[in-house]
């Protein structure tokens, strides 16, 4: 329509430049009325614009209502076929119950005539069977009672075995006792025999010495056996054990000092991988802290005070670190007192005070950006964009600012029930 308006004004305006007798102030005054009545025209397209657009939102409105009234009247009727068989398997059960609830009633209904039919039986048997209790309880008293004297006559006879077997013992320990004196008696006799050549019935025969000490003759009986004893049989073969025994010393001294430098060995490349080990965490600690405190203060302000603090300096291998972050005018306690977004901001320094110690050749973020307000929205996505020139981010936000902030963006949606898409879009064509 306004084509067409802009089309006539052309056309009346050749026509007025053909007409020599049309004065200028006419030609002004048509235009003045052409372009009134083209704003006119204009506003009612403006107005049919929006009222189209108010259209096709109601009506998607419409179709998203529809659509999920479509997949409610489905499941509903899944439930409703999932409701009749369960009804149907009911029905069937309850009428196999019933069957089964009539054959025991049939069942109960015989027993409780058998039983009243054998009702005088019982009676009869009951009364036999308080006569038999009788009788047991007496028969049971006279067991217990001759039981009770069986124990006791046992327990004497127990007694009685003890006694004789101790006497059977020490008559045995006598007869042991006079075999032994006898066999000591017959030692000596031949002892004297052969070796002093004295005959036991002449030494019965001879008269003590009374100037001979028993007691000192028995110390130098003694003595005299301890040297003799300790002399010991002859070993042909101590060389040979010595030489063997010198052998495995030698080897087992040689084993125990190679054992001994191992250990040293050992001790000494512990100490080195240790010493390595501590320089090469110090030099990441030092870096990651330097890198920690110059990008959490591009996120907030130069003034702003965080800092990486070893617990255990001289053991900074099993050291604890606590992370520090002070905003300017906070003076928290815990990093846990602060607002989502700082702790967010935050994090996301630590991260890439370490991911500039080793960059990785692309991060994924999920949602980080979801605490953050405007103001520090900007900030993490200059920051991305700074670090993006090294290494590839895939980010998954919902976040509109983030989004413009992407080269390529991708969009997850479902266009049918159930079945989802993805959609990419370029920014950079659009950019450029």
């Amino acid at each position: 329509l306004l084509e067409e308006e802009t089309a006539a004004i052309q056309r009346l305006i050749d026509e007025e430049k053909g007409n020599p007798d049309v004065s200028p102030e006419t030609l002004n005054a048509k235009l003045e009325n052409h372009l009134q009545q083209l704003n006119v025209e204009q506003d009612h397209s403006s107005q049919l614009q929006k009222a189209s657009s108010e259209k096709e939102q109601f009506y998607n409105q419409h179709n998203i209502l529809f659509l999920q009234q479509q997949n409610r009247i489905q499941n509903l009727v899944r439930d409703l076929g999932y409701k009749h068989s369960q009804s149907t398997t009911l029905l069937k059960n309850k009428e196999l119950y019933a069957v089964e609830l009539e054959n025991i009633r049939l069942q109960t209904e015989e027993l409780v005539n058998s039983i009243e039919s054998n009702g005088e039986v019982m009676q009869q048997r009951l009364a036999e069977k308080v006569e038999l209790d009788q009788l047991f309880r007496q028969h049971e008293e006279l067991y217990y009672q001759s039981k009770g004297d069986i124990d006791v006559k046992e327990k004497n006879l127990s007694d009685l075995r003890r006694q004789k077997e101790q006497a059977d013992v020490l008559i045995q320990s006598v007869h042991d006792q006079l075999n032994e004196l006898k066999l000591q008696m017959n030692s000596l006799k031949e002892r004297l025999s052969l070796e002093f050549n004295i005959e036991l019935n002449d030494l019965l025969e001879l008269e003590p010495d009374e100037t001979v000490n028993e007691e000192d003759a028995r110390l130098r009986m003694e003595t005299l056996r301890k040297k003799v004893s300790e002399f010991g049989p002859i070993n042909p073969m101590a060389f040979e054990q010595f030489k063997e025994i010198k052998e495995r010393y030698d080897f087992i001294v040689a084993e125990k000092n190679d054992l001994q430098n191992a250990k040293e060995s050992l001790l000494k490349t512990i100490a080195e991988i240790d010493d390595n080990a501590k320089q090469v965490f110090m030099d990441a600690y030092t870096s990651v802290r330097a890198n920690f405190i110059r990008v959490f203060r591009s996120l907030f302000t130069a003034d702003d005070n965080c800092d990486l603090i070893l617990s255990d300096p001289e053991n900074p291998l099993d050291s604890d670190i606590q992370i520090v972050a002070q905003p300017k005018g906070k003076k928290p306690l815990s990093i846990h007192q602060l607002s989502g977004g700082e702790k967010t901001l935050t994090a996301t320094a630590l991260l890439f005070g370490i991911y500039l110690l080793k960059p990785a050749p692309f991060c994924i973020f999920d949602e980080v950006d979801a605490p953050l307000d405007d103001q520090n929205i900007d900030k993490f996505n200059n920051i991305i964009q700074k670090f993006s020139e090294e290494s590839q981010f895939i980010i998954i936000t919902h976040n509109k600012k983030t989004m413009a902030y992407t080269d390529i963006m991708y969009g997850i949606t479902m266009s049918e029930p159930g079945v989802t898409s993805v959609v990419p879009v370029d920014l950079r064509e659009y950019a450029a």
